[in-house]
């Protein structure tokens, strides 16, 4: 049975490498996760291990949810049924892409899910109108004429 390695080493490992697919600097990330810059340094680095409060403001602030945070910390028991990842988490975890084909996956899928209409607002769909024959003039003909004034 061969094992598998965890695609981040730790948390903090998992939280810089979310933090730089962001876009994000050390400082703007702890300004948006209401923490100080060196405590967040420190987190990255591994020295702390954060609490669940402060993993559920640094996911809020890099717009993940908390479980997959919660997750890569180890603070979720693997033996109990979790909702499914969010296709933005699912790509942030898989080990198998780089940062910048994570990055461009998630802006892609951003950009999809931006220009879909909310399924309320959609038309239903309908059969195609019949097409009738009508009497108009052909092409190049004039068009209908103005009364003419008096």
């Amino acid at each position: 049975m061969t094992e598998t390695t965890p695609p981040f080493k730790s948390v903090g490992d998992f939280i810089r490498t979310q933090r730089e697919l962001m876009s994000l600097s050390m400082r703007q990330l702890a300004g948006l996760a209401k923490v100080s810059n060196p405590y967040l340094s420190q987190i990255e680095r591994g020295v702390y291990t954060p609490s669940a409060q402060v993993l559920k403001g640094i996911a809020d602030a890099l717009d993940m949810s908390a479980e997959t945070l919660y997750r890569e910390a180890g603070l979720l028991d693997d033996s109990v049924e979790r909702p499914i990842l969010t296709v933005e988490d699912a790509i942030r975890v898989d080990g198998r892409l780089t940062q910048e084909a994570k990055q461009a996956l998630i802006q892609v899928y951003r950009g999809l899910i931006a220009t879909q209409q909310p399924s309320s607002d959609r038309p239903t769909p309908s059969r195609p109108a019949r097409k009738t024959a009508s009497r108009t003039a052909p092409k190049g003909a004039p068009g209908k004429s103005k009364p003419k004034s008096r």
